[in-house]
């Protein structure tokens, strides 16, 4: 927490990858500390103790990944130091190579966090952090989409996908949010450290922020990612999405694939980055999600159902991957799945 009077600058990452909905989300909340608060409650006039300035490398309109039409507030050369520095997210695609795309912003988060900035980012903005080289040696999170391929670009780094905030770095001056809206949590988080928790939960409570955590992993598609890019495993996957309930699937995928077992576990783990039983694992925890949120059945029937003949084992291996119980998972996301079902049913 700051005693300065002084405003708080923090600058937002303005790119045409960016977000429009986090970048002006994270705006108006901090813009709104203090001040909504009061206007709402009848008290007298209070200002933001946050300066948000959107800045890009040229400070020139440009049009976010959605097609809004941002005009930033300043240049990097206007803003070199702020106080906090947040990347909101990209839209990019997991993998795709950020040299030469991303160099100049690199370089001025790189500025700004020796000049002793918090640096910060939300869902996919972590790759930026991990371009610029700083997140080597600490704990770090991204949306799940992207933390298997930060793992294998940046392994110096520790990534947790199931955390939805990790505060890490010298006198904690990184802060990350994971997947999704986890960066209501980064704003909050910041709120609470450059203003107060009292202000942060203030904020919270009048945007009807839900301040209870479920695991990202409770939201992840397990089967995420492209098919490979190897034509064999490519065909061992359609095969394996179709028969994933049989009984010794890994021993028919190596029977289709003709070659040796440690050859055809070699090349498919290469190409998926899963060895084929945790693919098969995958694709039957996936089916298992969408029966746990869309019918009634039994857990031990729905275990029978994507091809495990022992339910406990599969309850272990579902809080294993999904960070809940089936049971949990059911209570979660089945009531959503009904309402949205209603919904469709009455349109």
């Amino acid at each position: 927490m700051r005693s300065s009077d002084r405003p708080v600058t923090v600058a937002l990452l303005g790119t045409p990858a960016a977000s429009a909905a986090t970048l002006y989300g994270f705006y108006d909340l901090l813009c709104g500390t203090r001040r909504d608060w009061q206007m709402l409650h009848g008290g007298p006039e209070r200002p933001s103790p946050f300066r948000a300035r959107i800045v890009s490398a040229d400070g020139r309109p440009f049009e976010a990944g959605n097609g809004v039409r941002i005009t930033p507030d300043a240049s990097f050369a206007d803003c070199p130091h702020p106080d906090v520095a947040v990347v909101a997210d990209l839209m990019i695609p997991p993998g795709m190579p950020l040299a030469g795309q991303f160099d100049a912003e690199a370089e001025w988060l790189r500025g700004a966090f020796a000049a002793g900035a918090t640096v910060a980012s939300a869902c996919s903005g972590a790759l930026l952090l991990a371009h610029a080289g700083l997140l080597d040696g600490h704990d770090a999170t991204s949306h799940w989409a992207y933390c298997d391929v930060l793992a294998r670009d940046y392994p110096r780094t520790r990534w947790h996908p199931e955390r939805g905030l990790v505060v890490a770095g010298p006198q904690q001056r990184i802060v990350m949010a994971g997947s999704g809206v986890a960066w209501h949590m980064l704003v909050l988080a910041l709120i609470a450290r450059f203003a107060s928790p009292d202000d942060a939960m203030q904020v919270a409570r009048i945007n009807l922020l839900d301040l209870h955590q479920t695991s990202a992993l409770a939201y992840a598609s397990l089967t995420r990612g492209p098919r490979a890019a190897d034509p064999l495993v490519a065909r061992c996957q359609e095969w394996a999405a179709l028969h994933y309930r049989v009984e010794t699937p890994v021993a028919q995928l190596v029977s289709l694939s003709g070659l040796p077992e440690r050859t055809f576990k070699r090349r498919f783990t290469q190409a998926t980055g899963m060895s084929p039983l945790e693919y098969i694992h995958t694709l039957r925890l996936e089916e298992a999600k969408q029966l746990l949120e869309s019918t009634a059945l039994p857990v031990e029937a729905i275990a029978l159902e994507v091809g495990y003949q022992d339910a406990s084992f599969f309850g272990r291996l579902f809080r294993r991957k999904v960070a809940l119980t089936p049971a949990q998972y059911r209570r979660h996301f089945g009531a959503l799945g009904a309402q949205l079902r209603a919904a469709v049913e009455a349109s």
